[in-house]
């Protein structure tokens, strides 16, 4: 039965893309509010879609941050992305320059709310992210950075890379750590029913050294997600 939920939501989600791809396409042409509005329809429908076929829900815990601010988050699925950029106020996503050239996908979240990083830019790719990071905190919107750069499967040891911490060091400004539990239920193909967890945890203020803030971060996200696995 949880093949075939998953195959339904699969071709819903497919179809559901495609569509609004190919309708809203013009978005690309407008200002960046009309893709944040294709991005969070998009959200939203497929999360229905998700309740609908595949009988998985989700609750937020703790209060989403508002403003300038890291929001650095635990990554375990394509969830953490939708659920993130619909939760949080029009962020700047820190993500993979290579993902940018998917077709209308990367189209739409370039246009809407990326901060691409090439990872083999070194220093250079750091100053460049950061740049781009200041500009969406000053325009009073959060950046959002998944500290292991790549998605981990519920319990795998934590591999924290080191641009978060230089992110925090150069914007000065407080990381709001986040947990969640989303691998336990979209696991690539397969779509297990239950309720996914995402928690916002107490935020870390800006000034700590660099070996702290790593230590604390991890601490937290590991310890809060632990907790919400089975």
């Amino acid at each position: 039965m949880t093949a075939l939920r998953s195959f339904v939501f699969l071709v819903w989600f497919s179809a559901l893309s495609i569509t609004l791809s190919l309708l809203f396409w013009p978005a690309l042409l407008l200002p960046r509010g009309a893709a944040i509005w294709l991005a969070r329809t998009w959200a939203r429908t497929t999360f229905w879609g998700l309740k609908v076929f595949a009988g998985i829900g989700f609750e937020i815990r703790g209060t989403p941050p508002r403003g300038p601010v890291l929001v650095a988050a635990k990554h375990m699925s394509m969830w953490d992305t939708l659920a993130l950029s619909l939760v949080l106020d029009k962020p700047g996503i820190v993500l993979k320059r290579e993902l940018l050239l998917v077709p209308f996908f990367g189209w739409f979240v370039w246009k809407a709310a990326a901060i691409p990083i090439d990872r083999g830019a070194g220093a250079k790719a750091l100053r460049q992210m950061s740049a781009a990071a200041g500009d969406v905190l000053a325009q009073g919107r959060p950046v959002l950075i998944f500290p292991e750069g790549t998605r981990k499967k519920p319990g795998a040891p934590p591999d924290y890379k080191p641009g978060v911490a230089g992110l925090y060091g150069m914007l000065e400004v407080a990381c709001v750590p986040v947990a969640l539990n989303s691998g336990v239920y979209w696991t690539g193909f397969l779509k297990r029913p239950g309720t996914i967890t995402l928690e916002f945890l107490e935020a870390i203020p800006p000034g700590l050294k660099r070996a702290d803030f790593m230590a604390l971060l991890e601490k937290r996200i590991e310890t809060a997600t632990a907790v919400l696995l089975p």
